[in-house]
């Protein structure tokens, strides 16, 4: 025990600046100890600053059966201290969250990848709508705001045919992000508006709260996260009975719960069509965002259903808050465009995006060269293959700091891959444990770090959370 307790900590960690300290915290499990008529602290025995260091040391895979022991430890363990301690012995943990639809249902899963286990989270709060008057947004219905099956494609195809789908399934077109350690879900459809609200889960006290609403209604943005903020960038909204893209942009700072606007996206290319009819019929969208070397990256594409033509994109500085045209290679040749999900992720610095185009064939994974200012393949043939009922089998993410691939199976089956990339030579590198390895045609290595059958759920996105 005396080993355990005296595990070193590291002096470089920062510290998150509470508005309590460690002694409140367990002042306020001693109160809630005394209400349960428990007297002996935490651990009996113990101090309750040294329990604290203990539970803080034990996998947060645990914790949602630990909460049950007392109503003591589950202040404790919802509280701060718990997670200031993990980060200053350098206990964080990364975990995957994958956002799934079932029929009219989203279902977020999260996955320790250390263990392999998984844990569901809990349904965004179900808020009943009181009526289509204009007062504000505090009524919304968030189980409606959670349904973000409807496609952009469909939507697009609306402004074409008349048949807008995004007003049969309200609040559809939600997007998800992460930054300080939680998960946001962000505006969509209400019936027949883009809305501006935004809900938060935080893994430590497993639940959702209502965040501070974005400054502009939109649906189907892009987001992404860069120097510990939150970017939303472009969507669409409801214009005079039909829709329009959205050329703003804002940016969420969590420390301080505000939305700030910053420079719309100039979409400098839809710009110069040469004539009227191709600029009214050809609608210019943001098809993703990443964060690369300090920047957001925004490939765009002009849509006229069905067809879609790529329009390179745009790349936004935050040093200098301005926006400048993408290197053409980048932007032209950007792999997924079209997919509708997270099929990008930055490893080691290096940008790296999924090809599903020619699945038959098997997708291909490519690494961005800002020298050559192209597209390589890494990966001539993803060796797996995929459910064919599911429009978008595949996602990518950076965890631990490795290239994971996450694809739903023929038989239903989500694995979770993972792959070591050296950012160096972009290679594949064999595990010290090559039995977990499945070889493929390929010289390349997968190991499955995670499998859950899903049944028929589609996926929509996915984010990575360290706590």
């Amino acid at each position: 025990m005396g080993s355990f307790l005296s595990f070193n900590r590291s002096k470089d960690q920062p510290i998150e600046d509470y508005s309590c300290s460690g002694m409140d915290w367990c002042r306020k499990a001693k109160t809630s100890a005394n209400c349960d008529g428990e007297s002996n602290g935490l651990i009996p025995g113990l101090p309750d600053e040294i329990s604290l260091e203990i539970i803080a040391r034990v996998p947060r895979i645990c914790y949602l059966k630990m909460k049950m022991v007392s109503r003591s430890w589950k202040v404790a363990i919802g509280g701060p201290e718990v997670y200031r301690l993990r980060k200053e012995i350098g206990r964080t943990e990364e975990w995957l969250y994958i956002l799934t639809k079932l029929e009219d249902q989203l279902i977020w899963h999260g996955l320790d990848p250390s263990s392999g286990r998984w844990q569901r989270v809990p349904q965004m709060p179900a808020i009943a709508v009181e009526d289509e008057s204009p007062r504000g947004f505090s009524g919304l219905c968030a189980r409606n705001l959670i349904d973000s099956s409807i496609k952009i494609t469909e939507t697009i195809r609306g402004w074409v045919v008349g048949s807008d789908a995004s007003t049969k399934m309200p609040f559809g077109g939600c997007s998800v992000g992460a930054v300080g350690g939680c998960l946001y879900v962000l505006g969509g459809f209400s019936r027949f508006s883009a809305i501006k609200c935004v809900w938060r889960y935080d893994p430590r006290t497993n639940s959702w709260q209502e965040s501070s609403p974005m400054t502009e209604g939109r649906a189907f943005c892009k987001i992404s996260m860069l120097d510990d903020k939150l970017y939303a960038v472009g969507g669409i909204r409801r214009v005079n009975g039909g829709l329009s893209p959205l050329q703003s942009a804002e940016v969420y700072d969590p420390l301080t719960n505000t939305w700030t606007e910053m420079p719309s996206v100039p979409f400098s290319k839809a710009q110069v069509l040469p004539t009227a009819f191709l600029a009214e019929l050809l609608k210019p969208v943001a098809t993703s965002v990443t964060s690369y070397k300090g920047r957001l990256c925004v490939p765009q594409s002009l849509y006229s259903w069905p067809l879609f033509g790529d329009i390179s994109g745009e790349i936004y500085d935050p040093g200098t808050n301005t926006w400048s045209e993408m290197p053409a290679g980048m932007g032209e040749g950007w792999p997924g465009k079209q997919a509708e999900t997270k099929l990008s992720a930055v490893v080691n610095g290096e940008l790296y995006a999924l090809d599903p185009a020619g699945s038959s064939e098997g997708a291909r994974i490519k690494v961005y060269d800002d020298k050559d200012d192209a597209w390589k393949v890494v990966i001539g043939k993803v060796p797996f293959h995929v459910s064919s009922s599911c429009e978008t089998p595949y996602l990518l993410a950076t965890f631990q700091g490795k290239l994971h691939l996450i694809m739903k199976g023929i038989s239903n089956d989500t694995s979770v891959l993972t792959v070591g990339i050296s950012s160096s030579s972009a290679s594949f590198l064999p595990s010290l444990n090559p039995e977990k390895f499945q070889k493929a045609e390929d010289p390349d290595f997968w190991e499955v770090i995670g499998t859950k059958n899903f049944g028929a759920a589609e996926f929509i996105s996915c984010e990575v959370l360290s706590v």
